[in-house]
């Protein structure tokens, strides 16, 4: 039996990371920081969202990503997910030539209404209708989980609803779920107790972490999760990002970071980290700012 331990990197950047910048960048920008983000080793890379350029503007022209990417996904084994909120989202993103979608719920009510604008049984009830047609389409999905720890409007959320969340989105189709400690209050204890009971009804290869940083708890929550058998973990190039409808949800934890901290752990992750590095500079030079992961700064010499 093979003694190499292998760990998932998701990279969120271009869509989550992007989302929550004031500077917009172009299609031709975002192209090239996704293919720059391949080159380190990335293989599962959002891509962008087909949602309204009014509430999202930093998404807009999607469709025209995916099209600049379609040759490079024709000749390497890359997945560029996009976010897809509602059937007619996802209508928009199969006509651009989407293979993989990410439906976005949430264990909060009130978070559910400012994000999506409906509760937690309406979106479900629309990432059915999703779900249903991309099994006819032979579309992958990705299924969030959004305020599994604490929610900016509501506080504390307790594990139970997070759970019946995920069991639907598992039970519609979607091949793995992530969960979002959106307002990054999450610690190790509470990670433990989330994982605890989702662990005990659900394999841990479907579900994902995806962690905020905004505590500094990130990394440490991280290895919490791996200790109890989570292998993918979402993260965003430079700590870019955040969610425009949590306030305070600033800091995705970096991908550089992620990737650090599990080599020196001894887990392969499969990518470059120098090259990692370059993309994190490259993309925070467009954003016109410093970058803010604390590993890039430390091997870029800052």
């Amino acid at each position: 039996m093979s003694s190499v331990k292998i760990v998932k990197i998701v990279e969120v950047g271009p869509r989550d990371g992007l989302q929550n910048e004031s500077r917009i960048l172009t299609p031709n920008q975002r192209v090239e920081l996704i293919r720059r983000l391949a080159q380190a080793g990335l293989r599962t890379i959002e891509a962008g969202s087909f949602v309204s350029p009014l509430w999202v503007p930093q998404m807009a022209d999607t469709a025209e990503v995916l099209a600049q990417l379609g040759e490079a996904e024709a000749a390497e084994p890359i997945a560029y997910p996009v976010l897809t909120p509602n059937l007619q989202g996802y209508q928009a993103a199969v006509a651009a030539g989407a293979r993989e979608v990410a439906i976005f719920g949430s264990a909060s009510e009130s978070f559910s209404q400012k994000n999506i604008n409906c509760s937690i049984g309406e979106s479900l009830a629309r990432f059915q209708d999703i779900t249903e047609r991309a099994r006819v389409d032979g579309i992958r999905v990705r299924g969030y989980v959004s305020c599994v720890i604490a929610c900016p409007y509501e506080g504390g959320i307790a594990p139970e609803p997070v759970a019946e969340v995920v069991d639907r989105l598992l039970a519609m189709g979607c091949y793995e779920v992530s969960l979002g400690d959106t307002i990054g209050r999450g610690t190790p204890k509470s990670i433990a107790a989330l994982l605890d009971r989702l662990l005990a009804t659900t394999p841990s290869h479907r579900l994902a972490l995806h962690c905020h940083d905004t505590y500094g708890m990130a990394i440490a929550n991280i290895m919490q999760a791996l200790g109890q058998g989570i292998r993918t973990f979402d993260a965003s190039i430079g700590g870019a990002g955040g969610c425009p409808y949590a306030f305070g949800a600033s800091g995705n934890v970096a991908t550089e970071e992620v990737c650090f901290l599990l080599q020196q752990e001894g887990w392969d992750t499969g990518l470059d980290l120098p090259r990692l590095v370059q993309a994190g500079q490259w993309l925070y030079q467009q954003l016109g700012k410093p970058v803010v992961s604390r590993v890039n700064q430390a091997l870029a010499g800052y």
